[in-house]
């Protein structure tokens, strides 16, 4: 049997084998620290890539719409992100009309909401509870409450708040443009 005092004077007596090479403590240190860090990216991926968009959800982004069979006065609806939108071909007669207006509750002048003057693009969702307007001669009335668009769609009257939204959309050529 060892006494304490043998077991302390063995352990005292370090070969030059035994001693710590910094240079391979750091080296060890730094290697498990990167392979962590890439076990843990590796380990988060699937959570990460979880987050992105659907291919159903990508591919109702962007609605890309073709004009030449839409005859002047006549409206278009497409689906974009689940909502109607309402491409209207404006004669010249309503575009006149238009640009002599404000608009009512919301003023608004017609060329803020178009970017070609006979084509209107709005969201076909009433701003008062959702409704879906129907298209009259004069513009669009709200079936549910009477809220009544101009031919630029602004509110005119009735309980809506606000003009029907325009949404984000472009001219890609004269006769296609794209929403979204």
């Amino acid at each position: 049997m060892q006494t304490g005092r043998s077991r302390s004077k063995g352990i005292s007596k370090m070969t030059e084998r035994d001693k710590v090479d910094p240079e391979r403590r750091d080296f060890l240190i730094n290697t498990t620290a990167i392979l962590g860090a890439v076990g843990a990216a590796g380990a988060c991926w699937p959570f990460i890539s979880s987050m992105n968009p659907t291919s159903a959800v990508k591919s109702e982004a962007v609605t890309e719409v073709g004009l030449q069979g839409i005859a002047p006065g006549a409206v278009h609806t497409v689906a974009w992100r689940g909502e109607p939108v309402f491409i209207f071909h404006r004669n010249q007669d309503e575009i006149a009309a238009m640009e002599q207006s404000n608009g009512g509750k919301d003023p608004q002048p017609d060329a803020a909401r178009v970017k070609h003057a006979d084509w209107l693009v709005v969201v076909g969702i009433c701003t008062h509870l959702g409704c879906v307007p129907n298209k009259t001669g004069q513009g669009w009335l709200c079936p549910c409450h009477g809220s009544i668009y101009d031919n630029s769609g602004r509110v005119l009257s009735g309980p809506a708040p606000r003009n029907l939204a325009v949404p984000p959309y472009s001219f890609v050529a004269d006769d296609k443009i794209v929403i979204g």
